[in-house]
Protein backbone atom coordinates (compact mmCIF):
# COMPACT_ATOMS: atom_id res chain seq x y z
CA UNK A 1 0.00 0.00 0.00
CA UNK A 2 1.48 3.31 -1.08
CA UNK A 3 1.37 6.14 1.37
CA UNK A 4 1.30 9.76 0.27
CA UNK A 5 4.63 11.33 1.05
CA UNK A 6 4.29 14.32 3.31
CA UNK A 7 5.56 17.60 1.97
CA UNK A 8 8.28 18.97 4.27
CA UNK A 9 7.14 21.92 6.33
CA UNK A 10 8.31 25.29 5.06
CA UNK A 11 9.98 27.90 7.21
CA UNK A 12 7.67 30.84 8.05
CA UNK A 13 9.55 33.23 5.75
CA UNK A 14 9.40 30.74 2.86
CA UNK A 15 5.68 30.23 3.46
CA UNK A 16 5.19 34.00 3.58
CA UNK A 17 7.05 34.42 0.26
CA UNK A 18 5.02 31.63 -1.37
CA UNK A 19 1.73 33.18 -0.28
CA UNK A 20 2.77 36.61 -1.53
CA UNK A 21 3.87 35.15 -4.87
CA UNK A 22 0.52 33.37 -5.24
CA UNK A 23 -1.46 36.48 -4.30
CA UNK A 24 0.05 38.98 -6.77
CA UNK A 25 -1.35 37.48 -10.01
CA UNK A 26 -4.73 36.96 -8.34
CA UNK A 27 -4.85 40.63 -7.32
CA UNK A 28 -4.07 41.58 -10.91
CA UNK A 29 -6.96 39.43 -12.12
CA UNK A 30 -9.60 39.86 -9.41
CA UNK A 31 -8.53 42.93 -7.43
CA UNK A 32 -9.75 43.16 -3.84
CA UNK A 33 -12.45 40.55 -4.59
CA UNK A 34 -9.89 37.73 -4.44
CA UNK A 35 -10.66 35.33 -1.60
CA UNK A 36 -8.31 33.65 0.84
CA UNK A 37 -9.58 30.32 -0.52
CA UNK A 38 -8.36 31.27 -4.02
CA UNK A 39 -5.03 32.35 -2.60
CA UNK A 40 -4.64 29.13 -0.62
CA UNK A 41 -5.47 27.00 -3.67
CA UNK A 42 -2.96 28.92 -5.80
CA UNK A 43 -0.28 28.48 -3.13
CA UNK A 44 -1.13 24.81 -2.63
CA UNK A 45 -1.86 25.15 1.09
CA UNK A 46 -4.85 24.92 3.40
CA UNK A 47 -6.74 28.17 3.84
CA UNK A 48 -5.95 28.21 7.55
CA UNK A 49 -2.24 28.27 6.74
CA UNK A 50 -2.60 31.88 5.60
CA UNK A 51 -3.62 32.97 9.08
CA UNK A 52 -0.67 31.20 10.61
CA UNK A 53 1.58 33.59 8.67
CA UNK A 54 -0.56 36.72 8.31
CA UNK A 55 -3.01 38.05 10.92
CA UNK A 56 -5.66 38.73 8.27
CA UNK A 57 -6.30 38.99 4.55
CA UNK A 58 -5.60 42.73 4.54
CA UNK A 59 -2.05 42.13 5.83
CA UNK A 60 -1.41 39.60 3.07
CA UNK A 61 -2.79 41.91 0.38
CA UNK A 62 -0.64 44.78 1.66
CA UNK A 63 2.49 42.61 1.65
CA UNK A 64 1.66 41.42 -1.88
CA UNK A 65 1.26 45.00 -3.10
CA UNK A 66 4.57 46.01 -1.54
CA UNK A 67 6.25 43.08 -3.28
CA UNK A 68 4.58 43.75 -6.65
CA UNK A 69 5.88 47.32 -6.69
CA UNK A 70 9.38 46.37 -5.54
CA UNK A 71 11.67 47.82 -8.27
CA UNK A 72 14.56 45.38 -7.74
CA UNK A 73 14.06 43.39 -10.95
CA UNK A 74 13.50 46.54 -13.01
CA UNK A 75 16.65 48.11 -11.57
CA UNK A 76 18.65 44.99 -12.38
CA UNK A 77 17.32 45.04 -15.95
CA UNK A 78 18.17 48.73 -16.35
CA UNK A 79 21.68 48.16 -14.99
CA UNK A 80 22.17 45.36 -17.54
CA UNK A 81 21.57 47.67 -20.54
CA UNK A 82 24.98 47.94 -22.25
CA UNK A 83 26.62 51.35 -21.97
CA UNK A 84 28.09 50.78 -25.44
CA UNK A 85 24.65 51.15 -27.05
CA UNK A 86 23.64 54.58 -28.28
CA UNK A 87 21.52 56.88 -26.12
CA UNK A 88 18.36 56.29 -28.14
CA UNK A 89 18.83 52.52 -28.09
CA UNK A 90 19.49 52.53 -24.35
CA UNK A 91 16.37 54.57 -23.66
CA UNK A 92 14.17 52.43 -25.92
CA UNK A 93 15.22 49.35 -23.97
CA UNK A 94 14.59 51.17 -20.69
CA UNK A 95 11.11 52.25 -21.82
CA UNK A 96 10.24 48.67 -22.74
CA UNK A 97 11.34 47.44 -19.31
CA UNK A 98 9.50 50.12 -17.34
CA UNK A 99 6.38 50.21 -19.49
CA UNK A 100 5.96 46.45 -19.15
CA UNK A 101 6.32 46.76 -15.38
CA UNK A 102 3.88 49.67 -15.12
CA UNK A 103 1.31 47.92 -17.32
CA UNK A 104 1.45 44.75 -15.21
CA UNK A 105 0.85 46.74 -12.03
CA UNK A 106 -1.51 49.41 -13.37
CA UNK A 107 -4.71 48.04 -11.81
CA UNK A 108 -3.01 47.34 -8.47
CA UNK A 109 -2.89 51.03 -7.58
CA UNK A 110 -6.59 51.00 -6.74
CA UNK A 111 -6.60 47.77 -4.72
CA UNK A 112 -7.49 48.53 -1.07
CA UNK A 113 -5.90 46.51 1.73
CA UNK A 114 -8.63 46.85 4.29
CA UNK A 115 -10.51 50.08 5.01
CA UNK A 116 -7.74 52.26 3.63
CA UNK A 117 -6.60 52.96 0.11
CA UNK A 118 -2.85 52.31 -0.19
CA UNK A 119 -1.86 55.64 -1.71
CA UNK A 120 -4.31 57.77 0.26
CA UNK A 121 -3.96 56.88 3.92
CA UNK A 122 -1.06 54.46 4.34
CA UNK A 123 1.97 56.69 4.89
CA UNK A 124 4.45 53.80 4.86
CA UNK A 125 3.05 52.44 1.61
CA UNK A 126 3.09 55.91 0.03
CA UNK A 127 6.71 56.47 1.07
CA UNK A 128 7.58 53.01 -0.26
CA UNK A 129 6.10 53.94 -3.64
CA UNK A 130 7.87 57.32 -3.73
CA UNK A 131 11.19 55.68 -2.85
CA UNK A 132 10.68 53.12 -5.62
CA UNK A 133 10.14 55.95 -8.10
CA UNK A 134 13.23 57.78 -6.87
CA UNK A 135 15.37 54.69 -7.28
CA UNK A 136 14.14 54.13 -10.83
CA UNK A 137 14.65 57.81 -11.66
CA UNK A 138 18.23 57.61 -10.41
CA UNK A 139 18.84 54.50 -12.53
CA UNK A 140 17.47 56.27 -15.63
CA UNK A 141 19.62 59.32 -14.93
CA UNK A 142 22.69 57.10 -14.69
CA UNK A 143 21.70 55.51 -17.99
CA UNK A 144 21.73 58.97 -19.60
CA UNK A 145 24.85 60.12 -17.77
CA UNK A 146 27.37 59.36 -20.53
CA UNK A 147 25.43 61.70 -22.86
CA UNK A 148 24.75 64.50 -20.39
CA UNK A 149 26.59 67.02 -22.60
CA UNK A 150 24.07 66.34 -25.37
CA UNK A 151 21.04 66.99 -23.18
CA UNK A 152 19.34 70.36 -22.75
CA UNK A 153 18.38 69.43 -19.18
CA UNK A 154 20.18 67.40 -16.54
CA UNK A 155 19.96 63.58 -16.70
CA UNK A 156 17.81 63.67 -13.56
CA UNK A 157 15.34 66.09 -15.16
CA UNK A 158 15.32 64.04 -18.36
CA UNK A 159 14.68 60.86 -16.33
CA UNK A 160 11.71 62.50 -14.63
CA UNK A 161 10.26 63.59 -17.96
CA UNK A 162 10.71 60.10 -19.39
CA UNK A 163 8.90 58.54 -16.44
CA UNK A 164 6.02 60.97 -16.95
CA UNK A 165 5.77 60.03 -20.62
CA UNK A 166 5.74 56.33 -19.77
CA UNK A 167 3.08 56.92 -17.11
CA UNK A 168 0.68 58.73 -19.46
CA UNK A 169 1.06 55.92 -21.99
CA UNK A 170 -0.01 53.35 -19.37
CA UNK A 171 -2.50 55.14 -17.10
CA UNK A 172 -5.32 56.45 -19.28
CA UNK A 173 -6.77 58.79 -16.68
CA UNK A 174 -3.36 60.35 -16.07
CA UNK A 175 -3.58 62.49 -19.19
CA UNK A 176 -6.89 64.21 -18.33
CA UNK A 177 -8.86 62.13 -20.80
CA UNK A 178 -6.19 61.87 -23.50
CA UNK A 179 -5.27 58.35 -24.58
CA UNK A 180 -1.58 57.76 -25.31
CA UNK A 181 -1.76 53.97 -25.12
CA UNK A 182 -1.03 53.69 -28.84
CA UNK A 183 2.42 55.24 -28.44
CA UNK A 184 5.25 52.89 -29.34
CA UNK A 185 8.31 52.70 -27.11
CA UNK A 186 10.38 54.35 -29.83
CA UNK A 187 7.89 57.22 -30.08
CA UNK A 188 8.11 57.87 -26.35
CA UNK A 189 11.89 58.15 -26.63
CA UNK A 190 11.57 60.35 -29.72
CA UNK A 191 9.18 62.73 -27.96
CA UNK A 192 11.72 63.06 -25.14
CA UNK A 193 14.77 63.55 -27.37
CA UNK A 194 13.28 65.21 -30.46
CA UNK A 195 10.10 66.93 -29.28
CA UNK A 196 6.79 66.80 -31.13
CA UNK A 197 7.85 68.11 -34.53
CA UNK A 198 7.64 65.46 -37.22
CA UNK A 199 10.88 66.81 -38.67
CA UNK A 200 13.00 69.90 -38.06
CA UNK A 201 11.91 72.81 -40.26
CA UNK A 202 14.59 73.71 -42.85
CA UNK A 203 13.51 77.38 -42.69
CA UNK A 204 13.79 79.24 -39.37
CA UNK A 205 10.49 80.64 -38.10
CA UNK A 206 10.81 84.46 -38.14
CA UNK A 207 8.23 84.74 -35.35
CA UNK A 208 10.06 82.34 -33.06
CA UNK A 209 11.51 84.02 -29.95
CA UNK A 210 14.21 81.34 -29.77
Amino acid sequence: MNRRRRVPAMAPEDRRAALIAATIPLLREYGAAVSTRQIAEAAGVAEGTIFGVFPDKASLVRAALMSAFDPRHALEALAAIPASAGLRARLCEAVTILRTRMSANANLLSVPHGPKEPMADDAEFREHMLDNRRRIQVALAELMGPDRDRLRRSPDDAAQLLLMLIAVSVHRGFGAGADFADMEDEEIVSVLLDGLLVRPSPIPDPESPC
